[in-house]
Protein backbone atom coordinates (compact mmCIF):
# COMPACT_ATOMS: atom_id res chain seq x y z
CA UNK A 1 0.00 0.00 0.00
CA UNK A 2 2.57 2.16 0.82
CA UNK A 3 4.13 1.69 -2.99
CA UNK A 4 0.87 2.82 -4.05
CA UNK A 5 0.19 6.02 -2.05
CA UNK A 6 3.84 6.93 -2.81
CA UNK A 7 2.36 7.71 -6.84
CA UNK A 8 -0.70 9.09 -5.43
CA UNK A 9 -2.79 6.04 -6.22
CA UNK A 10 -4.77 4.08 -3.92
CA UNK A 11 -5.48 -0.04 -4.23
CA UNK A 12 -9.06 -0.92 -2.34
CA UNK A 13 -9.09 -4.67 -3.66
CA UNK A 14 -5.78 -6.39 -1.14
CA UNK A 15 -8.56 -7.66 1.15
CA UNK A 16 -10.25 -9.22 -1.87
CA UNK A 17 -7.02 -10.63 -3.08
CA UNK A 18 -6.15 -12.23 0.18
CA UNK A 19 -9.54 -14.31 -0.05
CA UNK A 20 -9.31 -14.96 -3.67
CA UNK A 21 -6.03 -16.21 -3.25
CA UNK A 22 -6.56 -18.70 -0.73
CA UNK A 23 -9.85 -19.77 -2.15
CA UNK A 24 -7.58 -20.45 -5.35
CA UNK A 25 -5.18 -22.72 -3.32
CA UNK A 26 -7.99 -24.75 -1.32
CA UNK A 27 -10.20 -25.62 -4.36
CA UNK A 28 -7.52 -25.89 -6.82
CA UNK A 29 -4.55 -27.00 -4.73
CA UNK A 30 -5.64 -28.88 -1.76
CA UNK A 31 -2.57 -31.07 -1.59
CA UNK A 32 -0.39 -27.72 -1.52
CA UNK A 33 3.33 -27.88 0.08
CA UNK A 34 3.88 -24.92 1.53
CA UNK A 35 6.05 -23.93 -1.18
CA UNK A 36 3.33 -24.60 -3.53
CA UNK A 37 0.77 -22.79 -1.40
CA UNK A 38 3.02 -20.11 -1.29
CA UNK A 39 3.90 -19.76 -5.32
CA UNK A 40 -0.14 -19.86 -6.05
CA UNK A 41 -1.40 -17.41 -3.51
CA UNK A 42 1.92 -15.10 -4.79
CA UNK A 43 0.46 -15.98 -8.33
CA UNK A 44 -3.18 -15.34 -7.87
CA UNK A 45 -1.71 -11.83 -6.11
CA UNK A 46 0.16 -10.92 -9.06
CA UNK A 47 -2.29 -11.78 -12.02
CA UNK A 48 -4.76 -9.74 -9.92
CA UNK A 49 -2.80 -6.88 -9.45
CA UNK A 50 -1.62 -6.93 -13.44
CA UNK A 51 -5.19 -7.06 -13.84
CA UNK A 52 -6.00 -3.82 -11.44
CA UNK A 53 -2.91 -1.78 -13.46
CA UNK A 54 -3.84 -2.79 -16.94
CA UNK A 55 -7.10 -1.23 -16.20
CA UNK A 56 -6.01 1.79 -14.22
CA UNK A 57 -2.71 2.28 -16.73
CA UNK A 58 -4.12 1.99 -20.01
CA UNK A 59 -7.75 1.29 -19.62
CA UNK A 60 -7.26 4.81 -18.04
CA UNK A 61 -10.12 4.35 -15.26
CA UNK A 62 -9.60 6.53 -12.01
CA UNK A 63 -7.84 3.91 -9.28
CA UNK A 64 -10.49 4.59 -6.65
CA UNK A 65 -13.31 3.15 -8.85
CA UNK A 66 -11.14 0.17 -10.38
CA UNK A 67 -9.78 -1.40 -7.42
CA UNK A 68 -13.47 -0.54 -5.62
CA UNK A 69 -14.90 -2.89 -8.50
CA UNK A 70 -12.21 -5.01 -8.37
CA UNK A 71 -13.17 -5.48 -4.68
CA UNK A 72 -16.51 -6.82 -5.19
CA UNK A 73 -15.38 -8.85 -8.26
CA UNK A 74 -12.45 -10.70 -6.57
CA UNK A 75 -14.72 -11.44 -3.63
CA UNK A 76 -17.46 -12.40 -5.26
CA UNK A 77 -15.08 -15.34 -7.26
CA UNK A 78 -13.70 -16.11 -4.30
CA UNK A 79 -17.14 -16.78 -2.60
CA UNK A 80 -18.21 -18.80 -6.50
CA UNK A 81 -15.81 -20.93 -6.39
CA UNK A 82 -15.85 -21.77 -2.69
CA UNK A 83 -19.59 -22.18 -2.99
CA UNK A 84 -19.62 -19.74 0.19
CA UNK A 85 -18.09 -22.47 2.27
CA UNK A 86 -15.03 -22.23 4.54
CA UNK A 87 -11.96 -22.97 2.66
CA UNK A 88 -10.14 -25.55 4.71
CA UNK A 89 -5.95 -25.81 4.58
CA UNK A 90 -4.59 -29.45 4.48
CA UNK A 91 -2.11 -30.64 7.46
CA UNK A 92 1.21 -29.06 5.82
CA UNK A 93 0.10 -25.56 5.30
CA UNK A 94 -1.47 -25.81 9.08
CA UNK A 95 2.11 -26.67 10.07
CA UNK A 96 3.43 -23.54 9.11
CA UNK A 97 1.76 -21.64 11.92
CA UNK A 98 3.64 -23.12 14.52
CA UNK A 99 7.09 -23.29 13.03
CA UNK A 100 9.36 -21.09 14.18
CA UNK A 101 13.54 -20.27 12.98
CA UNK A 102 15.72 -19.56 16.31
CA UNK A 103 12.58 -18.96 18.13
CA UNK A 104 10.89 -16.54 16.00
CA UNK A 105 7.93 -17.38 13.98
CA UNK A 106 8.47 -17.99 10.30
CA UNK A 107 5.80 -15.06 9.69
CA UNK A 108 8.08 -12.88 11.29
CA UNK A 109 10.63 -13.97 8.90
CA UNK A 110 8.64 -13.02 6.23
CA UNK A 111 7.61 -9.77 7.13
CA UNK A 112 11.28 -9.01 7.76
CA UNK A 113 12.22 -10.34 3.81
CA UNK A 114 9.25 -8.42 2.57
CA UNK A 115 10.18 -5.38 4.61
CA UNK A 116 14.06 -5.20 3.70
CA UNK A 117 13.14 -5.36 -0.03
CA UNK A 118 10.76 -2.65 0.03
CA UNK A 119 12.77 -0.65 2.00
CA UNK A 120 15.89 -1.10 0.07
CA UNK A 121 13.93 -0.84 -3.31
CA UNK A 122 13.00 3.39 -1.95
CA UNK A 123 15.64 4.02 -0.63
CA UNK A 124 18.58 2.59 -3.05
CA UNK A 125 17.01 1.97 -6.66
CA UNK A 126 16.42 3.88 -9.58
CA UNK A 127 12.78 2.31 -9.32
CA UNK A 128 12.03 3.57 -5.83
CA UNK A 129 13.56 7.46 -6.40
CA UNK A 130 10.91 7.15 -9.81
CA UNK A 131 8.20 6.51 -7.14
CA UNK A 132 9.01 9.30 -5.41
CA UNK A 133 9.25 11.86 -8.71
CA UNK A 134 6.16 10.50 -10.18
CA UNK A 135 4.05 11.25 -6.63
CA UNK A 136 5.63 14.67 -6.15
CA UNK A 137 4.46 15.67 -9.77
CA UNK A 138 3.49 13.11 -12.64
CA UNK A 139 3.96 15.77 -15.19
CA UNK A 140 7.99 16.95 -14.62
CA UNK A 141 8.18 13.00 -14.09
CA UNK A 142 6.91 12.47 -17.44
CA UNK A 143 9.12 15.71 -18.95
CA UNK A 144 12.42 13.85 -16.94
CA UNK A 145 11.77 10.58 -19.53
CA UNK A 146 10.44 8.41 -16.82
CA UNK A 147 7.90 6.07 -18.33
CA UNK A 148 5.17 7.02 -15.81
CA UNK A 149 2.94 4.05 -17.36
CA UNK A 150 5.18 1.66 -16.42
CA UNK A 151 6.23 2.18 -13.03
CA UNK A 152 2.50 2.87 -12.42
CA UNK A 153 1.89 -0.64 -13.83
CA UNK A 154 4.56 -2.45 -11.23
CA UNK A 155 3.65 -0.59 -8.45
CA UNK A 156 -0.24 -2.20 -8.60
CA UNK A 157 1.33 -5.85 -8.98
CA UNK A 158 3.97 -5.60 -6.46
CA UNK A 159 0.34 -4.83 -4.27
CA UNK A 160 -1.15 -7.44 -4.96
CA UNK A 161 1.35 -9.69 -4.84
CA UNK A 162 2.07 -7.95 -0.90
CA UNK A 163 -1.73 -8.85 -0.47
CA UNK A 164 -1.61 -12.75 -1.90
CA UNK A 165 1.47 -13.02 0.71
CA UNK A 166 -0.21 -11.50 3.57
CA UNK A 167 -3.22 -14.22 2.56
CA UNK A 168 -1.15 -16.86 2.65
CA UNK A 169 0.44 -16.07 5.68
CA UNK A 170 -2.93 -15.56 7.55
CA UNK A 171 -4.20 -18.57 6.05
CA UNK A 172 -1.48 -20.71 7.82
CA UNK A 173 -2.68 -19.02 11.69
CA UNK A 174 -6.21 -19.06 11.32
CA UNK A 175 -6.09 -22.65 9.58
CA UNK A 176 -9.68 -22.28 7.29
CA UNK A 177 -10.93 -18.70 5.49
CA UNK A 178 -14.41 -17.92 5.41
CA UNK A 179 -16.97 -15.32 3.67
CA UNK A 180 -15.10 -12.56 6.03
CA UNK A 181 -11.20 -13.55 5.64
CA UNK A 182 -9.47 -10.36 4.67
CA UNK A 183 -12.94 -8.00 5.11
CA UNK A 184 -11.41 -4.88 5.10
CA UNK A 185 -7.97 -5.36 5.44
CA UNK A 186 -7.53 -2.82 2.93
CA UNK A 187 -8.24 0.42 5.22
CA UNK A 188 -6.21 -1.23 7.87
CA UNK A 189 -3.29 -1.21 5.25
CA UNK A 190 -4.34 2.48 3.97
CA UNK A 191 -4.34 3.90 7.93
CA UNK A 192 -1.01 2.33 8.73
CA UNK A 193 0.66 3.62 5.75
CA UNK A 194 -1.13 7.34 5.88
CA UNK A 195 -0.61 7.17 10.00
CA UNK A 196 3.49 6.01 8.99
CA UNK A 197 3.93 9.55 7.61
CA UNK A 198 2.80 8.46 3.88
CA UNK A 199 0.91 10.71 2.25
CA UNK A 200 -2.44 10.07 -0.10
CA UNK A 201 -1.33 12.88 -2.11
CA UNK A 202 2.29 11.23 -3.21
CA UNK A 203 5.83 11.22 -3.11
CA UNK A 204 6.57 11.21 0.84
CA UNK A 205 6.87 8.96 3.11
CA UNK A 206 8.21 5.13 3.47
CA UNK A 207 7.80 1.54 4.60
CA UNK A 208 9.49 2.22 8.45
CA UNK A 209 6.67 4.59 8.65
CA UNK A 210 4.29 2.35 7.85
CA UNK A 211 5.37 -0.48 10.09
CA UNK A 212 4.95 2.00 13.19
CA UNK A 213 1.54 2.71 11.33
CA UNK A 214 0.31 -1.00 11.46
CA UNK A 215 2.10 -1.58 15.20
CA UNK A 216 -0.41 2.04 16.40
CA UNK A 217 -3.43 -0.25 14.56
CA UNK A 218 -3.26 -2.99 15.98
CA UNK A 219 -2.52 -1.80 19.23
CA UNK A 220 -5.43 0.08 19.32
CA UNK A 221 -7.58 -3.34 18.11
CA UNK A 222 -5.64 -4.92 21.73
CA UNK A 223 -6.68 -2.31 23.27
CA UNK A 224 -10.43 -2.38 22.07
CA UNK A 225 -10.42 -6.81 22.65
CA UNK A 226 -8.63 -5.67 26.38
CA UNK A 227 -11.66 -3.71 27.45
CA UNK A 228 -13.83 -5.81 25.94
CA UNK A 229 -15.16 -3.42 23.68
CA UNK A 230 -17.79 -4.18 20.84
CA UNK A 231 -16.92 -5.93 17.76
CA UNK A 232 -18.98 -3.90 15.52
CA UNK A 233 -16.94 -0.41 16.36
CA UNK A 234 -13.76 -2.06 15.49
CA UNK A 235 -14.31 -0.20 11.50
CA UNK A 236 -15.70 2.74 13.27
CA UNK A 237 -12.63 3.31 14.98
CA UNK A 238 -10.43 2.70 12.03
CA UNK A 239 -12.42 5.20 9.79
CA UNK A 240 -11.91 7.63 12.30
CA UNK A 241 -7.96 7.12 12.65
CA UNK A 242 -7.77 7.60 8.95
CA UNK A 243 -10.02 10.62 8.55
CA UNK A 244 -7.87 11.95 11.39
CA UNK A 245 -4.86 11.03 9.55
CA UNK A 246 -5.98 12.20 6.34
CA UNK A 247 -7.15 15.46 7.98
CA UNK A 248 -3.78 16.02 9.57
CA UNK A 249 -1.93 15.20 6.26
CA UNK A 250 -4.52 17.66 3.98
CA UNK A 251 -3.70 20.85 6.34
CA UNK A 252 0.04 19.81 6.38
CA UNK A 253 -0.28 19.94 2.41
CA UNK A 254 -1.89 23.21 2.57
CA UNK A 255 0.87 24.95 4.71
CA UNK A 256 3.11 24.26 3.29
CA UNK A 257 1.95 25.24 -0.24
CA UNK A 258 1.23 28.36 1.47
CA UNK A 259 4.45 28.69 2.66
CA UNK A 260 6.12 27.93 -0.91
CA UNK A 261 3.99 30.54 -2.50
CA UNK A 262 5.54 33.07 -4.60
CA UNK A 263 4.72 36.43 -4.81
CA UNK A 264 5.60 38.89 -6.93
CA UNK A 265 6.26 42.46 -5.93
CA UNK A 266 5.75 45.48 -7.92
CA UNK A 267 8.08 48.66 -7.21
CA UNK A 268 6.78 51.73 -7.92
CA UNK A 269 8.53 53.25 -10.72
Amino acid sequence: MTFVLLIAGIDLSVGAIMFLAVAVMSIYVPDATPVTGFLTCLAVGIAFGAVNAVVITWVRIAAFIATLSALFIGRGIALYITETRMAFMNMDILSLGRLAYLGIPWAIWVFAAVFLVAFVTLRSTPFGRQLYAIGENRSAALKAGINVNAIQFAVYVISGACAGIAGFVSITQVGAASATFGLEKEFAAIAAAVLGGTSLFGGRGGVVGTVFGAVLIQTAYSGLVIINANPYIYPLVTASIIFVAVFVDSQRVRILETINRRTIRVEEA
